[in-house]
């Protein structure tokens, strides 16, 4: 009973952020590039990245149940983690940017030039997970690793349905 509900409440805390996310990220990007008081952007997008970045350690902090020394050893590894991830996605946010700047007047060659940009961007995703899971096998028990990257999957899946959503095909 315990699993399930908290099962629940992970669900919707991801989903809840990750909608926050997708539905607030791009609006603020958009508004720096429109606006240029960037200043203004870059600090509303920092506290965002910050809230939405402690939510995150909370869920896989209740969902790892890591000891003391298992916590001290995988939270320097995971903040490294983090922050390459985050680099990707804001090389994500930008190509989705391209996207919407692009989507009227799209041509043949911009549209290869993304798509080729898009699958770069998720080998390099693909690479960065490679390269860290030796790290946290070192840190970890391999269920308790399992476990972290069904996390990391499982908030991945709910971004890409967000942006599918909201992203419209190429006309």
């Amino acid at each position: 009973m315990k699993q399930n509900r908290r099962n629940v409440v992970v669900t919707a805390v991801i989903t809840a952020w990750m909608l926050a996310f997708a539905l607030i990220s791009l609006p603020i990007y958009a508004e720096e590039k429109k606006s240029g008081d960037e200043g203004k952007a870059v600090s509303n997008m920092e506290i965002l990245r910050e809230k939405i970045q402690a939510d995150k350690k909370l869920i896989i902090a209740a969902n790892l149940d890591l000891t003391e020394t298992e916590a001290k050893a995988f939270w320097p590894i995971y903040e490294e983690f983090q922050t390459q991830l985050l680099q990707n996605n804001e090389r994500v946010g930008k190509l989705i940017m391209q996207y919407a700047e692009n989507y009227g007047i799209m041509t043949a060659e911009t549209a290869q030039k993304l798509l080729n940009e898009s699958i770069m961007l998720e080998e390099q995703r693909l690479e960065l997970r490679q390269l860290y899971l030796p790290k946290f096998n070192a840190a970890l028990p391999a269920i308790k690793v399992g476990r972290y990257y069904q996390i990391e999957n499982k908030i991945q899946a709910i971004l890409h349905y967000e942006l599918a959503e909201s992203i419209p095909l190429m006309k």
